[in-house]
């Protein structure tokens, strides 16, 4: 394969890294580590949401063991928003396929948030050559009923007082999600061309984004990957339900799930999270 050298976009901002040409997309995306086997990491879909702000605490602690890159999806974060893109699927996966390739990195364990699970599940599917094994955290890629949390995240309208109540689902600790947090996510998610970006791509009803972002029983069913499943007990975001469907369907999965956990299992328990997806990775 063809690899491109990355270009660097220093700022003061630690959620902007390099830029690499993704499939056309021009892609933001940070790295940790050097050396050892290499772990891409899929954020979720939440208004305001980065790389950074999903895996700032699990890119250093990782990145001891392993080379770890952390791209921000077409229309989420810093990386491109073309105009009239198409918010799918299958976009996604292709432009993670893409970092890979422009990385030169033939082979990667996935790491996906939610939305991410379900890219990592696509992306698993289609070229599962390209994966080793995967880390599904409170991950889509299944039907499910849509919650009041996801459809208040989907439909982020605009306002901080919104984005308080979009806070309040993510976590089963109230104090993580109070504070100055919703205000620093306002601020994020309304910069220039993000929040129109963003309420482009699960208009209501939201129900068939659900829908959307899945991939078939048999091709899940097919999956040889050694798969990790984790998720919050009390995720208020996407059912626990999903991940008990994603165990019965993946042979090769174990299941974790934590207690007084809800959406954010890298934040809210952090420790016990890096542990695991490290003592999984390095595995046999």
């Amino acid at each position: 394969m063809t690899t491109a050298t990355s270009s660097a976009t220093p700022t003061g901002n630690p959620a902007v890294g390099k830029a690499v040409d993704a499939g056309g997309i021009r892609t933001n995306y940070l790295e940790a580590g050097s050396g050892g086997e290499t772990i891409v990491f899929v954020h979720g879909s939440g208004p305001g949401v980065t790389a950074y702000a999903n895996w700032r605490g699990v890119l250093p602690v990782l990145g001891e063991h392993f080379r770890c890159v952390a791209p921000d999806m077409v229309g989420f974060g810093y990386s491109e928003r073309p105009e009239n893109a198409d918010y799918r699927l299958d976009t996604w996966a292709d432009q993670t396929l893409g970092v890979m390739d422009t990385l030169g990195i033939e082979k990667a364990h996935l790491v996906g948030n939610s939305f991410g699970g379900a890219i990592a599940l696509r992306l698993a599917t289609k070229n599962p050559d390209r994966v080793d094994k995967l880390v599904l955290m409170g991950s889509m890629g299944v039907p499910f009923e849509i919650t009041a949390g996801l459809d208040n995240v989907w439909g982020f309208e605009g306002t901080l007082e919104h984005m308080r109540t979009v806070m309040g689902y993510f976590a089963y600790d109230e104090s993580l999600t109070g504070g100055d947090l919703a205000q620093t996510r306002f601020e994020g998610a309304t910069q220039p061309g993000f929040q129109e970006s963003f309420s482009s791509m699960f208009p209501a009803p939201r129900q068939r984004w659900v829908e959307a972002m899945t991939v078939s029983h048999d091709e899940i069913r097919a999956l040889p990957h050694r798969t990790l499943i984790v998720h919050g007990r009390e995720d208020r975001v996407i059912p626990l339900t999903t991940s008990l469907q994603l165990m019965q369907l993946l042979d090769n999965a174990d299941l974790s799930v934590f207690s007084h956990c809800g959406h954010w299992s890298m934040i809210e328990r952090r420790d016990d999270f890096n542990r695991q997806v490290r003592d999984f990775l390095l595995g046999g």
